[in-house]
């Protein structure tokens, strides 16, 4: 089984990011379960969700302590969460930053790949929006779901232009991480 705890603002789409990884799973034929973990939390607030994809199916209902994956939307986190927490030293943090990993002084021995999805999200989107392009690179960077059933994934919550433009995200996102 393989964990993915997912960093964001409220507002920023962790939940559904979390959402849509489970959903290509079960695209490729796997067990999946996806969850956030709310408080009273408002618009901007550091909120977290959670993913478990599976190849048997998944009894455990709790939060996720010690993930494999890791994936941050928004780099000022940093700042108030520590995000690598429990992450495991095989692991990956995938982290929405323009800077070089070396540089963000993240307390792991997991491989930090750093993307800069805002960027990428005001070319495709128009707007900064990052979870679906965190969604491309979680994709091409751990190779856990396959392209293909993200793009499904992402047309069962957008339709039309959008989600066009979100596909573009996505692909672009897949591609500069893969390299």
């Amino acid at each position: 089984m393989k964990e993915i705890r997912f960093h964001g603002r409220g507002g920023q789409g962790a939940v559904t990011a979390a959402e849509m990884i489970a959903i290509a799973a079960y695209e490729d034929g796997r067990y999946s379960q996806a969850f956030p973990a709310f408080g009273v939390e408002r618009r901007g607030a550091p909120v977290m969700a959670f993913a478990r994809i599976a190849d048997d199916p998944i009894r455990i209902r709790s939060q996720i302590y010690e993930p494999d994956y890791v994936v941050v939307q928004d780099v000022t986190l940093l700042d108030v969460v520590d995000v690598a927490s429990g992450l495991k030293g095989t692991g990956k943090i995938i982290i929405n930053t323009d800077r070089q990993p070396s540089a963000l002084n993240l307390n792991t021995k997991a491989e930090v790949v750093a993307i800069d999805a805002t960027k990428i999200a005001m070319e495709t989107l128009g707007r900064p929006i990052v979870n679906t392009t965190m969604l491309g690179a979680f994709c091409g960077s751990t190779g856990e779901i396959k392209l293909e059933s993200l793009n499904k994934a992402l047309m069962t919550k957008f339709s039309g232009e959008l989600a066009n433009k979100n596909l573009l995200a996505i692909k672009t996102a897949f591609e500069r991480v893969s390299k």
